[in-house]
């Protein structure tokens, strides 16, 4: 492929880990708003717990449609619109009175614009740009950037919300989403030339590339054993990271923690993600990916067990949260460079987007689940261990998994 088309790497690099900075480091610390909006507001933590359900299920329900957006015209007017989205629906979000203009606003509008500015949209840019060898690598980096986003915008969000309080806090952070404009322009490019380039370079090849409409590439991957294997165990990713990021601080609060113990907490599950990510990406370019996903599960369910027959104190919270951001979006690189490894590149915003739908919908139960249950139960125990026992589930489910087979049938299109 002729270079002029490609976007050079380290604006990739760059521009793709401002956007995932800011679009994740806003929605890591949602959870610290539990507490002030259900006081103020006078709502149950379930009314809470389902909007922000709602909001990861939106999020990964429209991802397939952005990224069939973003694979056919480019990640440029999909940033847009979600840098939109997401301001209005954090403004909304500061200003709703009931919990169905909560729901529309915090799910809703929110879910779309995360669904517009997030993994899917970035990496799809990132697959079609960056040679193979280093697709892993690439992927990691941004997605330890992403992981810093949290990190910083934790804290952040706590001393907003401490000094100027929770609803001109999430004005804020509004004009914050906004800044994902201009750094569209450093993700501008023209999928359709890049296929141009492609088809050109293998006319004179006896076995040239395949190319496939959507449709082609949807029914392909729902009918791919290894994918539905990789988009089960995603869902119990979105279940643990959901539940553990909106119900941490109140699980902390009931416990008798200091709030700041909470922000900390998520402040180290950020910072330490990006050590995670960054070597999970760095791994999946020498050993098999799905054996990394499978022992990533598998700790993570270890950590939480020691986490909840360990007496709470701050120390053993923060040793909790180091090891879990260490596994936190560890398994986003090797995800996606498998979907890539398997079925190529030209669809990959919709089939990694589809592939995030099962984690979304995992998400939504994780946070859905754990206000009804504490609102039954008045604790959280419960949805603890179905977390260990999901993780246990989900590091079978990936042993399995042939990364290197392509669809029956088919020569695989591969960039």
């Amino acid at each position: 492929m002729r270079q002029d088309s490609r976007l050079p790497l380290r604006q990739l690099l760059l521009c793709g880990a401002l956007v995932v900075t800011l679009s994740m480091g806003i929605r890591h610390g949602f959870g610290l708003w539990l507490q002030p909006i259900i006081m103020e507001r006078g709502w149950s933590r379930e009314s809470f717990s389902l909007a922000m359900a709602v909001q990861n299920l939106v999020w990964g329900a429209a991802g397939p449609l952005v990224g069939l957006w973003a694979d056919r015209r480019g990640a440029f007017g999909v940033l847009w619109a979600g840098a939109l989205l997401y301001g209005a629906g954090l403004l909304g979000m500061s200003l709703a009175a009931t919990p169905t203009l909560f729901m529309l606003s915090t799910g809703v509008l929110v879910g779309l614009g995360q669904a517009c500015s997030t993994y899917a949209v970035v990496y799809g840019v990132l697959g079609r740009h960056v040679d193979p060898a280093k697709r892993s690598w690439a992927m990691g980096i941004t997605a330890a950037a992403g992981s810093f986003g949290q990190f910083l915008m934790v804290p952040v969000s706590s001393l907003l919300i401490s000094h100027i309080g929770w609803q001109h806090a999430l004005w804020t952070l509004a004009s914050l989403a906004l800044l994902l404009i201009p750094l569209a322009w450093g993700l501008r490019d023209d999928p359709q030339a890049l296929r141009d380039e492609a088809s050109a370079r293998n006319a004179g090849q006896a076995k040239p590339e395949l190319k496939q409409t959507a449709g082609q590439a949807l029914r392909e991957a729902i009918t791919h054993p290894s994918y539905l294997l990789l988009t089960g165990g995603y869902f119990v990713c979105g279940f643990q990271l959901a539940f553990i990021g909106v119900h941490l601080p109140s699980y902390l609060k009931d416990h008798q923690l200091d709030p700041t113990v909470a922000t900390t907490a998520l402040a180290l599950i950020g910072l330490f993600n990006v050590v995670g990510t960054y070597v999970a990406g760095a791994l999946g370019q020498k050993w098999r990916k799905t054996w990394i996903l499978s022992a990533i599960y598998t700790l993570r369910s270890a950590v939480m067990v020691a986490f909840i027959l360990t007496p709470l104190t701050p120390l053993s919270v923060g040793l909790f949260a180091a090891s879990m951001g260490t596994l936190w979006l560890s398994t986003v690189p090797p995800t996606n460079a498998v979907v890539a490894q398997m079925l190529g590149v030209q669809h990959l915003s919709m089939l990694g987007a589809l592939v995030f739908f099962s984690h979304q919908i995992g998400s939504f139960v994780g946070v859905w689940l754990g206000g009804r249950l504490y609102d039954a139960t008045g604790s959280y125990d419960v949805v603890w261990w179905i977390a260990v026992g999901l993780g246990l589930m989900a590091a079978a489910l990936n042993l399995p998994v042939q990364e290197n087979r392509a669809p029956a049938g088919r020569a695989l299109a591969r960039a």
